[in-house]
């Protein structure tokens, strides 16, 4: 398979993202990076760690001085500050030192997280993400921003920190529950939304198979979403203008997911996000209400929700001011100027944000 990308920062190759079958080229690529007399820690999530811990630490030992690991809780609600704590007290008792490596084993929650402790422990180490749901392999891991969420407000503490390799085996989605496949499905729409519209097109003519986890189909999926993301993030790497696109979906989603208490996951909250700026957008005469009735029924048909109930319009959009895409006291709204263009407005009105909740609610 060997399907391999790379990242450039300034016309500079930063670093590979590898699609395989299997962690078989595991300990090859991690060679690359002059693993051999570094200690690695592997940072994993309950979930995760029963399934591929074992089997990447001994790949590891092939090529690693030392090779430890740190579990913590599964869940967005354990990616804080009380577990980066943890993280950086059983990093200082095992004597990690700069030169040593940082290796995220997981999906986005984890990815964030063991991103942002690299970031920041000793100024910075080396990092690798190795995404196991399909949101992280298609999105969070690639770009560099990593991150924790602080008394619930999602990702308000962060840095920018690119990994070393991102090494994507999709044998893991055959593993995934079937609401985490969702989730990345979401953040993949988005993708066809804001930057080709024939991708878009594309996902719904092969949902069944997808739907299938045919795992050639979605092989090509996920090289079409890492390209998107990859040459996005190499025209913007500090989220200074073109890589807000990317934030479609995110303003009332990030808001929505804050409210239930990130009860509900990132790519669904992604998903009434995108379907309530399309709404918006249709509304301004930037596309029909059809290609709007169109989205709904793909999220549908991907089992994604089209809806939250229970929600307080206005708590939301109270809850959009708090968030980081903040800019001088007004929020950058992410719009469709049709299916597979978007563009960053500073208009959007309450009202109209509120029109756009009011579509999303059940």
């Amino acid at each position: 398979m060997s399907e391999l990308m790379t990242v450039h920062m300034n016309g500079t190759p930063v670093y590979d993202i590898i699609l395989e079958s299997s962690f078989g080229k595991l300990k090859e690529e991690a060679a690359k990076l002059g693993t051999f007399g570094k200690k690695l820690c592997i940072v994993t999530d309950t979930n995760v760690a029963g399934l591929y811990l074992d089997e990447v630490t001994e790949i590891l030992k092939e090529c690693g001085k030392e090779v430890h690991s740190f579990v913590f809780p599964a869940g967005e609600e354990h990616k804080n500050l009380d577990t980066v704590r943890e993280l950086y007290t059983h990093l200082i008792r095992l004597h990690y030192d700069r030169n040593d490596m940082l290796i995220a084993l997981g999906g986005g929650v984890v990815g964030d997280l063991c991103g942002f402790c690299a970031a920041t422990y000793l100024r910075g180490v080396d990092f690798i993400q190795i995404p196991t749901t399909l949101l992280s392999q298609v999105d969070s891991s690639i770009g560099g921003k990593t991150g924790v969420d602080f008394d619930a407000y999602k990702n308000m503490v962060g840095a920018f920190h690119m990994p070393k390799l991102v090494y994507t085996n999709i044998q893991t989605l055959l593993t995934l529950p079937e609401e985490q496949f969702a989730s990345g499905m979401g953040e993949i729409i988005k993708h066809g939304l804001i930057k080709d519209r024939e991708y878009y097109a594309w996902l719904s003519e092969h949902a069944k198979l997808i739907q299938n986890r045919d795992l050639t189909v979605c092989e090509k999926m996920i090289h079409i979403s890492n390209l998107i993301k990859k040459e996005v993030v190499e025209g913007d790497p500090k989220e200074k203008g073109e890589r807000a696109l990317l934030n479609f979906g995110h303003t009332l989603g990030h808001a929505i997911e804050k409210l239930m208490n990130f009860q509900m996951l990132h790519g669904h909250c992604v998903a009434v996000g995108c379907l309530a700026a399309a709404h918006i957008s249709a509304v301004r005469g930037l596309i029909s209400s059809e290609e709007v009735e169109q989205l709904r029924s793909i999220l549908k048909y991907f089992r994604l929700p089209t809806g939250v109930s229970a929600l307080d319009p206005d708590k939301v959009i109270e809850a959009t001011k708090n968030d980081k895409k903040m800019e001088a006291g007004v929020i950058k709204f992410i719009l469709l100027n049709s299916i597979g263009s978007a563009y960053v407005d500073r208009s959007v009105t309450e009202k109209e944000m509120k029109s756009g909740l009011e579509y999303i609610t059940e």
